[in-house]
């Protein structure tokens, strides 16, 4: 069996649920297919070092927000990728039937 990688945002979102108590750990850990001492390790590891959410240095709440940036930007030109696609099949499949034809690509570039 593979060993899962879990990133740090999920264990957090699931640690909070955890502590929330609305539902029990063995609960959570059985939906979310963990091992309930994987569970109980996070929520540790979590309240271990919940000081440091209010201990950041000034270079790492700079470099929290700028990954925060980088990401967001990210997602922007993901979604935009998406409605160019869209967009450029639409418009092959338009232009096939308007022109009868599938007109050559640009030179170097591949559909």
């Amino acid at each position: 069996m593979e060993k899962r990688e879990f990133t740090a945002e999920y264990k957090t979102k699931i640690v909070v649920e955890v502590l929330e108590g609305e539902k029990m750990a063995n609960e959570i850990a059985v939906r979310e297919q963990l091992n309930p001492k994987v569970l109980s390790n996070w929520k540790q590891e979590f309240l271990k070092n919940a000081h440091r959410a209010f201990t950041m240095t000034k270079e790492e709440k700079q470099a929290a927000k700028e990954l925060k940036m980088a990401w967001e930007r990210e997602q922007e030109l993901m979604a935009k990728v998406g409605v160019l696609t869209m967009e450029n099949d639409w418009l092959k499949k338009k232009s096939k039937e308007v022109l009868g034809y599938e007109p050559a690509g640009r030179a170097g570039f591949k559909s």
